[in-house]
């Protein structure tokens, strides 16, 4: 690809995932905010654009296996991926992380009275998160799976209920949105997950947790918004009644 300011964000990390830590290191949001182009990007974030741009050109002189791999992924085994990959992710992560930040509420509430509105955040991301995945499994993904279906078998499906991909697709985006800037608040309000010079082991765990969980967020949320939906959307071009 033509690697330039004009290139919208989303784009250089669907062909090169290796760019998305250096994205993350400046706060440039690539999931949610992967329409922007990098000068934009880089205007909003404060970023020398010209010195970012000859990074990422560095580093995307190494092909990414990983992304050609999704890339060329049928949208249904994409489905699958993400929800064994990044649905069971969180499903797993949520208990354990709540537990542990009840546990610096507990100990280190009164020194650190922040860490009890970090909570409140990720209690209502993870509740958030909870019923939009259910939304994923139970509605959008089988829909795209049909539209995978009927590209193979050349039948044409009828129009779902819901009009068209485009309704439900926003309203998954519209979700990622909230949970990106969710994120955006915890970060700011962890010092980017900086612990307290009182910190215990159980603040180093729980914001290396936190951590993790923000990165596996972007992952997933850029796995669907840059290369899901675009690939549901052009199937169901090709299949759908009209």
């Amino acid at each position: 690809m033509e690697l330039n300011v004009n290139t919208s964000v989303g784009e250089i990390v669907r062909v090169n995932y290796k760019t998305a830590h250096i994205f993350d290191q400046h706060r440039i949001d690539f999931c949610c905010g992967g329409d922007k182009t990098l000068h934009e990007a880089c205007s909003t974030a404060r970023v020398d654009e010209e010195a970012l741009l000859s990074t990422l050109r560095y580093i995307m002189q190494e092909t990414d296996s990983d992304s050609r791999y999704f890339e060329n992924l049928s949208a249904d085994l994409l489905c699958n991926y993400i929800v064994e990959r990044h649905h069971d992710y969180i499903n797993e992560n949520v208990p354990f992380i709540q537990k542990k930040l009840q546990k610096l509420c507990d100990v280190h509430g009164r020194n650190h009275p922040e860490i009890h509105d970090i909570k409140k955040l990720f209690d209502a991301s993870a509740a958030n998160l909870s019923m939009h995945m259910k939304k994923e499994e139970l509605m959008l993904f089988p829909y795209i799976k049909r539209l995978v279906k009927a590209k193979n078998e050349g039948k044409p499906i009828e129009a779902p209920y819901f009009g068209n991909i485009r309704n439900p697709v926003s309203s998954m985006v519209a979700e990622h949105q909230e949970e990106g800037l969710r994120f955006i608040r915890i970060a700011k309000m962890t010092d980017e997950y900086t612990i307290p010079p009182d910190g215990c082991n159980t603040y180093q765990v729980t914001y290396q947790s936190l951590h993790d969980f923000e990165m596996d967020l972007h992952r997933h949320i850029h796995l669907e918004n840059n290369i899901l939906f675009p690939k549901a959307a052009e199937l169901e071009k090709g299949v759908i009644m009209h």
